[in-house]
């Protein structure tokens, strides 16, 4: 597989794990009205702890495209007979 093909498997495989990852753990100031700021929107995050979760979506995506790439590697699966089928 060339180079810039696994990069680019990688950034897809990470954006669709890091909107997986997102909405885990978020407590919004509507589901705890009592400790929630006054002036702000309701669906609105108390914490994003975005750093946490960008660090657990690049793990999992490693994890992944790593298998990804080793399936498509090892030829389990004929990709190229399979795109040129008529």
């Amino acid at each position: 597989m060339h180079p810039v093909s696994m990069f680019i498997v990688f950034i897809m495989v990470w954006w669709s794990v890091l909107f997986c990852v997102l909405p885990v753990g978020l407590a919004t100031t509507y589901e705890n009205v009592d400790e929630g700021e006054e002036n702000s929107a309701p669906g609105a995050p108390k914490t994003l702890n975005m750093k946490k979760k960008l660090k657990i979506t690049t793990m999992i995506s490693f994890v992944l495209w790593t298998i990804i790439c080793l399936v498509i590697e090892s030829d389990v699966i004929d990709f190229k007979a399979w795109a040129l089928q008529d």
